[in-house]
């Protein structure tokens, strides 16, 4: 399999049929390097070597390692038979080569043309298991998507207890591991290390792909910096349970998995039935760090996001503004100033309906709360569009508050474990969205309340991870499948929202970024990056965001000073700047901005128009960390056709030298001549990106500048 710039072999090994990885790298020009797989040294091939064939499984590439055999590394198939038996075996049948791809049943997944698929037909003759391995390759993306199809082709049922996406096999190249750890208001946080012996790596086993790591793995040459050397990357398009994990063993060899977390997995396979797994995108990038993320960026845009293309409106949110102690006319006020500086959106958040005064009620009962808003939000809505302005709401369908009429009829319809107190979280339990009948009720109910308002965008909040996972609509032996299946009736909830108002923008949020993963970005085009929107914190987390994901995806806005989660103050102008190359807005009480502040407002909106397009669709190159020099933060974005570039720079901590800042460029074209547009100085791309931009000292902390670049031939 090539892509535009790497090959993937796999070989077929023995008379047996032994599926094994040969090579995932740089592209080659030879097809036959069928030698990596060390046929010839021991242990040998069992058929030439009997005796040690539990050694042959321990030290084999596997494509598609299978558990019980001999192999002790991590494996991605394991089942159990009714006996109790757990040994799995497979051998190569088949395969099929086809233009375009299948979708992937009731799972989000990668789509578009110009791109080949192959699949892999694997057996296990004992267990009567059949497995299709599916590899997509994106050429155009330098992307290939793996994922798994099991089917019980026997008449005895199985009990899937791993079942994996994606398996690789590398050797060490003094390799360091990359991973994206971080907890509540800090998430996504950069950690790079050496690769050492033994399993690292990354898991969520909370229910939701979580803030403390995020479902992705790089496996980076200790060398390769952001433009230069040899980088990994395996990012899982689910939002649940995963498992993302490097292993290295004795031999210097290193497997690297990914897929649906195993512990307390288990999924009951009958006769006849099929399992498929998430897909797993995986990039190979010979320039480095940069390259990897703009090949995701460029992938996730064009095959995985739905509505890319929507508009994306500059808001204004309610919650920093008024929590829950907000009603009609306060909220029309805020829509007044917001009308008055052109912003497009208003979000009411929280509280707006059921009984909702505090957290502890009314999650739900998705009906107006009409003590707080006369009239509801079809008579907001109206009163909003004569300003020029829009509504959206913040919606948490996946709760349900033990204060709640909901719960009240239908204790049952919440997970939790026969016999034991439901465990209470920001005093909400989750939904049993495993249910036909529990994601029925919820949809009912949004699809009232958007039927009854011209609204537009809809916040999806999950403020909780689940606990007393266990559902009262499946019986003993499918227990094991209650995380997935819920996983699986979050995504059925929002296609069906998606379905019934195709106009609709989405905005995926998990108190915070507790699910910002590839699965959720199939269903929503931005998601809530942190709750954390202080400026300084924020370098951070859209740094380590932007790693993986495009710059279009994070939710960025213009918080309240000083901060609500740091107590930190920054400059109005610099919170600006911070947010603007992601999904804009507000979050803060408008009426509360000094004149200073608030007369910045529209030149902010108006640099989001002209930039926006050119942020959500060009490409990234990180010119310098915050996280890692303390000083400064850089970055900037180049339009696919080379005409415009827009430097990003922020002065963190101001310098006691009074010298200038020498910050060299990077994704012009060396031939072309660009004029900035400040000062009206025109050099070639090879003197922007060679020679460089002078950045003089600013005056204090948190300070920064815009350079734009513009092609004048």
């Amino acid at each position: 399999m090539e892509t535009a710039h790497t090959t993937y072999l796999i070989g077929i090994a023995g008379e047996e049929g032994f599926l094994g990885h040969v090579y995932y790298g740089p592209q080659l020009p030879d097809d036959n390097m069928q030698y990596l797989m060390r046929l010839d040294e021991p242990p040998l091939l069992p058929e030439c070597n009997s005796r040690e064939r539990a050694s042959f499984y321990g030290s084999f590439p596997f494509e598609y390692p299978s558990a019980g055999g001999g192999d002790f590394r991590e494996p991605c198939l394991a089942a159990e038979t009714p006996a109790g038996g757990r040994s799995c075996e497979l051998f190569y049948e088949g395969h099929g080569i086809f233009a375009g791809k299948k979708p992937l049943p009731g799972l989000p997944a990668s789509f578009g043309e110009g791109c080949t698929t192959l699949e892999i037909l694997c057996a296990d003759p004992v267990l009567h298991l059949r497995v299709t391995l599916t590899y997509t390759v994106f050429e155009g993306s330098d992307v290939i998507c793996r994922s798994a199809r099991i089917e019980n082709a026997g008449d005895a049922p199985l009990t899937l207890t791993e079942v994996l996406s994606a398996s690789l096999s590398l050797d060490n190249r003094a390799f360091d591991i990359i991973t994206l750890p971080g907890c509540w208001s800090h998430e996504r946080q950069i950690d790079r290390r050496p690769l050492t012996f033994g399993k690292q790596g990354a898991y969520s086993a909370r229910g939701i792909s979580s803030h403390q790591f995020n479902p992705f793995l790089a496996i980076a040459e200790h060398s390769a910096t952001q433009e230069h050397g040899l980088v990994y990357g395996m990012s899982f398009i689910y939002s649940g349970n995963f498992i993302a994990q490097a292993e290295l063993d004795s031999c210097q060899k290193i497997r690297a998995v990914m897929g649906i977390h195993p512990d307390g997995f288990g999924w009951r396979l009958a006769p006849g039935e099929v399992f498929q797994t998430p897909e797993a995108a995986l990039v190979c990038s010979g320039q480095g760090l940069g390259g990897m993320s703009r090949a995701y960026h460029d992938f996730f845009r064009e095959h995985l996001i739905r509505g890319q293309g929507k508009h994306r409106y500059s808001l204004v949110n309610s919650w920093e503004a008024a929590y829950f102690d907000f009603d009609h006319d306060r909220l029309l006020r805020l829509g007044q100033k917001a009308s008055e500086a052109g912003i497009e959106l208003l979000v009411v958040d929280d509280g707006w309906f059921g009984h909702r005064d505090d957290e502890t009620t009314s999650l739900g009962d998705w009906y107006v709360n009409e003590r707080k808003l006369p009239g509801g939000l079809k008579r907001l809505a109206d009163e909003l569009l004569k300003m020029n302005v829009k509504l959206g709401i913040w919606v948490e369908p996946e709760m349900v508050s033990p204060d709640s009429g909901l719960y009240r009829a239908h204790p049952d319809y919440a997970l939790q474990i026969p016999g034991r107190t439901p465990t209470l979280a920001r005093n909400q339990y989750v939904l049993d969205l495993t249910r036909q009948e529990v994601r029925d009720c919820i949809f009912a109910q949004l699809s009232a309340v958007l039927h009854s308002a011209p609204i537009v965008y809809v916040k999806w909040d999950m403020n909780r991870a689940l606990t007393d996972v266990f559902s009262m609509g499946l019986p003993p032996e499918r227990q094991g499948e209650t995380a997935h299946r819920y996983m699986l009736g979050v995504y059925e909830l929002q296609e069906r929202l998606l379905a019934e108002f195709p106009d609709l923008l989405l905005e995926n949020c998990c108190s915070g970024g507790g699910r910002f993963d590839a699965g959720m970005l199939y269903y929503s085009p931005q998601i809530w990056t942190s709750d954390n929107a202080e400026a300084i914190d924020r370098l951070g987390i859209q740094e380590g965001t932007s790693l993986v994901y495009p710059l279009s995806a994070m939710g960025a806005h213009v918080a309240a000073c000083p901060s609500h989660t740091n107590h930190r103050s920054t400059p109005f102008a610099t919170r600006g700047q911070v947010s603007l190359p992601g999904a804009f807005g507000y979050e803060l009480d408008l009426n509360k901005l000094s004149e200073e502040e608030f007369a910045m407002v529209p030149g902010q909106l108006a640099a989001y128009r002209e930039f926006g397009p050119l942020f959500r669709s060009g490409d990234l190159y990180r010119l310098a960390s915050f996280r890692e020099n303390h000083s400064y933060d850089a970055m900037m974005v180049v339009a696919k056709d080379k005409a415009l570039a827009v430097v990003h720079y922020l002065q963190v901590m101001s310098r006691a030298q009074q010298r200038s800042l020498r910050l060299t460029l990077a994704g012009l074209d060396e031939t072309r001549r660009y004029r900035e547009r400040e000062t009206g100085v025109t050099r070639s791309g090879a003197g922007w990106m060679h020679g460089g931009v002078l950045l003089p000292v600013l005056d204090g902390d948190y300070q920064g500048k815009m350079v734009v670049l513009e092609a004048v031939d």
